[in-house]
């Protein structure tokens, strides 16, 4: 037996296992995952031995150590390095309900198994590159396409594997509106309510989209087998229309390239934005990546893009899309557009949910 994990790491457990609860990002296995390694960490078990060796310059809540643990589990069930523990796991096949089953001891057995592998986990950010954020995406990358009538050229921070750089490959229907192929391989058909975003565009999928380029500190390759594997453990495992989306998206990265550049947001925003673009609409976006980046990285960037509309015209126009956390962070993200030349400052266009459903118009 060690000790029990310090305050910070206990902490971080309970805001999670609080937020596992939360209607739109429920997961019972995770609830039942987490309520057994905050019992063993208080014992002072095999979880305990694992957390206690959060990797440095981890801050426990912020930098979510409870789902890199969790994260780092999932891995190992997914790879089939913990075959008792995949019983519990629908990804791997198996099934958990509340109160028909205690995975308590293949969990720790598979902790116990496992620490070291679970330590390195634990180094990794966690990264779900969110394919249902598409959903308010496409409300103001529509907006744009009727605004300006020309294609897009995308640039994203916080791109992960830039899952969501391939926006237009999917299809959204929105009570009276639609956009995108019908047959495509993912459709958001049940995330839109009243009142309803519009989601005309006078170009479609065939022309919205000239180019997409995207950064990240630490970028997945989603067209290996590595990748899907990294970005799949990340997703909750008992949420299945999430796991349907990303095996979807990880499945169109193959055939739609887009370049992840491995490189600092604030530097990358200035390369990429230091000269115009005629005939396209440039397209700086972000979604829930904003709150991560430092204050000095957040100034830079913002100062790029601000510089970048200054140098906009009717020729080579440009766009700041930003779905990020509003007013009250645990009502909505909200959707914000800025445009030049001449556009007000920051609109907003969209609340959503922080996976993308609901969406509905402001």
């Amino acid at each position: 037996m060690t000790a029990p994990v310090d305050e910070r790491v206990m902490a971080a457990l309970l805001f999670q296992r609080e937020a596992v609860d939360h209607a739109s990002l429920s997961s019972p296995l995770y609830r039942a995952l987490l309520d057994v390694a905050i019992a063993d960490s208080e014992a002072g078990g095999p979880c305990a031995r694992v957390l206690a060796r959060t990797p440095d310059g981890v801050d426990p809540i912020p930098d979510a150590l409870a789902l890199r643990f969790l994260g780092a589990v999932h891995h190992l069930v997914l790879a089939g390095r913990a075959p008792d523990l995949a019983r519990w796991f629908p990804t791997a096949g198996g099934a958990f309900e509340p109160g028909a089953g205690d995975p308590g001891p293949d969990f720790r057995a598979a902790v116990e198994a496992h620490h070291e592998e679970l330590v390195a986990g634990m180094a990794r950010g966690v990264q779900t590159n969110e394919v249902g954020r598409c959903a308010p995406l496409a409300v103001g990358f529509t907006e744009l396409l009727r605004r300006f009538e020309r294609p897009l050229a995308l640039l994203e921070i916080g791109s992960s594997a830039g899952l969501n750089l391939r926006w237009d490959r999917w299809r959204y229907e929105s009570a009276d509106t639609s956009w995108g192929d019908p047959d495509a391989p993912l459709s958001f058909t049940s995330n839109y309510r009243s009142p309803w975003p519009d989601l005309s565009a006078p170009l479609g999928p065939d022309d919205a989209v000239a180019s997409r380029r995207g950064s990240d500190r630490a970028p997945i390759d989603a067209t290996t087998e590595d990748g899907r594997l990294a970005l799949t453990s990340f997703v909750w495992p008992d949420q299945p229309e999430r796991h349907q989306r990303l095996a979807a998206a990880l499945d169109a990265a193959v055939a739609v390239p887009a370049m992840i550049d491995q490189r600092d947001a604030a530097e990358w925003c200035e390369a990429e934005l230091a000269e115009p673009v005629a005939r396209v609409t440039t397209v700086l976006f972000h979604s829930i990546v904003w709150q991560y980046l430092g204050s000095a990285t957040r100034h830079r960037v913002k100062a790029a893009i601000e510089a970048a509309g200054a140098r906009a015209s009717a020729a080579a126009p440009m766009a700041w899309l930003r779905l990020e956390p509003g007013a009250d962070p645990n009502a909505a993200a909200e959707l914000r557009l800025r445009t030049w030349p001449g556009g007000p400052e920051l609109e907003l266009l969209t609340y959503s949910g922080y996976h993308g459903h609901p969406v509905w118009r402001a």
